[in-house]
């Protein structure tokens, strides 16, 4: 398309419509794809389809997020196998004393796994789970408060990875100067309103006080009423991905019943301080972790090399749903912005952009884009060379322009059905993505509401 046009707003509606009805996400975004390059060109929909396929799998972030979520597959595998998981979750069983106060722990250590939303929500949910079936937590209020303190928290913490990427597009846009980046996207983090709402939200939901809503009510009374979580109708409705997660529970079927805590928290430990060494980088911190668990665990004879080879392959059979879903959504991403849906929303909504609507103006917008394409990151890398002169033009506040952006990216990471948050946070408590995803729409909205509203009492 040489001009946007309202045409690239289809994709976006058929992939959420497919994805509620189908139940599919993955299915749903290949639809919603091809949807969009028929679009584009009907006779070349095939090689083109072909090409950005290629394209998505050749992109250095898709090899990166296979790698990571893979090997956090893997590993997960191996704290389940030596029953060091298992121990955790005795452990934290004996302290929780109620489903408030098992909510308000996996609040807590969501808070304490602040440096990358895909470690927190992989970790997070793999942790509580077991801990929350016992007092009949639904696995999607586990899932929400998971997601809600992935990249909400992430996005707040200036040693993330979310402050090392966008302090880097700051930098590489000229919005900072070099070496300041950090700086910059320091001094917005006060108004990143909707991740303080979203995190403030979630607590007061995880303490009582905010009420389950709708889908989540209906998800909380069916948890309540099942004698097992893990009986045969609540497999229906809480998994993520049958193969994925009977796998996992059979892996837990099968760990050491006298599984040590240590064998559990020194891989983390080890994981969340070699990530902060390595200057946030994740897949490196994981490497480490893998090269001195191996022997640490070796060395206590839990079990043989060639065993723990075939627990970390199983592990990484594991996270092939989760990948595939976030695929699938990078090739979504790629047809969307081909089809100019940015530029379509941003021409759309430029009437209304003076410098004291500028900032709840571009938060409505790029949660838009966020929601639809699945794509923080990405929008917020498309979107901030085109914003970022406009708020200089119209002599908006930088700082409030940049943290309504961020809360934006952040809004769309936790509320969309296929984004990489919410489908690892799923993945992570095994809650069913759909379920996930509908159930905490409710409160990702309110927040969302307060931020624009907030954003145009501060300008």
């Amino acid at each position: 398309m040489s001009e946007p046009t309202a045409l690239s707003l289809i994709p976006p509606a058929v992939v959420l419509v497919l994805a509620v009805w189908l139940r599919r996400p993955i299915l749903s975004l290949i639809l919603g794809a091809v949807v969009g390059l028929l679009l584009l060109d009907p006779a070349e929909m095939l090689n083109n389809f072909a090409a950005t396929s290629l394209k998505v799998m050749a992109d250095e972030t898709i090899g990166w997020l296979i790698l990571v979520c893979g090997s956090f597959g893997a590993l997960i595998a191996l704290l389940v196998r030596t029953g060091g998981a298992l121990a955790f979750g005795h452990k934290a069983i004996a302290l929780a004393k109620g489903r408030r106060s098992s909510l308000f722990m996996t609040f807590i250590l969501g808070l304490v796994i602040f440096i990358d939303d895909y470690l927190n929500a992989l970790t997070v949910g793999e942790t509580m789970k077991r801990v929350t079936d016992k007092y009949k937590v639904s696995r999607e209020m586990l899932a929400y408060v998971v997601d809600s303190t992935a990249a909400p928290v992430c996005v707040l913490v200036p040693v993330s990875t979310w402050a090392v990427f966008f302090g880097g597009l700051l930098v590489d846009n000229g919005v900072a100067p070099e070496g300041e980046g950090i700086s910059v996207y320091m001094s917005a983090i006060p108004y990143m309103l909707y991740a303080w709402l979203a995190v403030a939200m979630v607590l007061l939901v995880a303490l009582g006080l905010v009420p389950a809503l709708g889908p989540m009510k209906r998800a909380e009374l069916k948890a309540a009423a099942v004698e097992e979580q893990h009986d045969a109708n609540a497999r229906q409705v809480h998994t993520s991905d049958d193969y994925a997660v009977h796998a996992i529970e059979e892996e837990f079927e099968t760990a050491h019943k006298d599984g040590k805590l240590h064998n559990f928290l020194v891989p983390l430990l080890l994981m969340v301080g070699f990530t902060v060494y390595f200057d946030i980088d994740v897949w490196k911190g994981l490497l480490a972790t893998l090269v001195v668990t191996l022997p640490y665990y070796a060395v206590q004879k839990l079990m043989p090399l060639s065993e723990m080879m075939e627990q970390m392959i199983d592990g990484f059979k594991n996270m092939l749903p989760a990948i595939g879903t976030v695929i699938a959504a990078f090739i979504f991403k790629d047809v969307c912005d081909n089809l100019m849906l940015p530029q379509y929303v941003i021409d759309t909504l430029s009437p209304f952009m003076t410098a004291q609507l500028l900032p709840a103006v571009v938060f409505l917008a790029m949660a838009v884009l966020a929601f639809a394409t699945g794509s923080s990151w990405g929008i917020f890398a498309v979107t901030i060379p085109i914003v970022m002169p406009l708020a200089h033009s119209v002599g908006a506040d930088i700082p409030l322009v940049i943290g309504a952006l961020l809360s934006a990216s952040s809004f769309g990471s936790q509320a969309c059905f296929y984004s990489d948050s919410t489908v690892l946070a799923a993945q992570g408590s095994g809650c069913d993505l759909v379920s996930h995803a509908v159930t905490q729409l409710p409160y990702a909205l309110i927040a969302a509401g307060l931020a624009f509203v907030g954003f145009i009492l501060i300008a």
